[in-house]
């Protein structure tokens, strides 16, 4: 009789077990954000795995264009500029707006992963929080540039611009034409710092540096957005 009840009980372990498996192998297909050996697809939700996901395309240009490629996302990749550290291979311009809102100056080239984490950034924060605080949403960021072979300010340590694995924003357009712009109405107490720094709070953990007008007088006109690699994934907000 002990020896059944023994048996009767693995044997209900084991089918437990089973069980959990079939339905873990089935919540991580629906789910695969969550997991990072699944394929990263633009239209995923933002998960557990999304930030890893996208620091790791800044070394694989490949899989980081191919991403666009399957979204159907137009874009014009641009010249490989600079060697060594400043080597920048993933540059690339969107040809639409469907992703991210219209540059400007045009001509700015952030490279693929930088790219990609800011059409995730333009779904997930700057759109609900321009929806939220204006009834309306961004159509233009200007920006202060994303290539630039430089140590990083006051420091002997590269600059993520050296391979435009970088943006800078210093301004947001609404579709009314209202500009709110860092320099200007990050310190203001109204609705447009509110926006500004609901904008910097919900970047954070989706770039692996978000450096704000907190952060020092050096970033007073601008958002710098990069996707760095650390270790253990640390991300830096401030």
């Amino acid at each position: 009789m002990t020896s059944l009840r023994s048996y009767l009980t693995w044997l209900a372990v084991a089918v437990l077990l089973t069980l959990g498996a079939i339905w873990a192998i089935g919540w991580a297909k629906d789910h695969p954000e969550h997991f990072p050996g699944a394929r990263f697809e633009l239209a995923h939700p933002r998960g557990w795995a999304t930030h890893r996901k996208l620091v790791g395309f800044a070394a694989d240009d490949a899989a980081c264009f191919a991403a666009f490629d399957r979204a159907k996302a137009g874009y014009l990749r641009r010249p490989v500029v600079g060697r060594g550290i400043c080597r920048a291979s993933q540059r690339m311009i969107l040809t639409g707006d469907r992703l991210v809102p219209t540059m400007r100056p045009a001509n700015v080239a952030p490279g693929c992963a930088v790219t990609a984490a800011m059409a995730l950034w333009t779904r997930d924060v700057v759109q609900p929080a321009a929806r939220k605080y204006f009834g309306q949403k961004v159509v233009e960021l200007e920006n202060l540039g994303s290539y630039n072979c430089r140590k990083i300010a006051g420091q002997g340590a590269q600059s993520e611009h050296s391979t435009a694995n970088a943006i800078d924003i210093s301004a947001f357009i609404l579709a009314d034409g209202t500009r709110i712009s860092l320099v200007n109405d990050w310190k203001d107490e109204d609705v447009r710092s509110e926006f500004l720094h609901a904008v910097r709070d919900g970047s954070c953990g989706l770039f692996s540096t978000v450096l704000s007008p907190d952060h020092n007088a050096a970033h007073a006109t601008h958002f710098h957005l990069d996707m760095a690699k650390r270790a253990f994934g640390r991300t830096v907000c401030r």
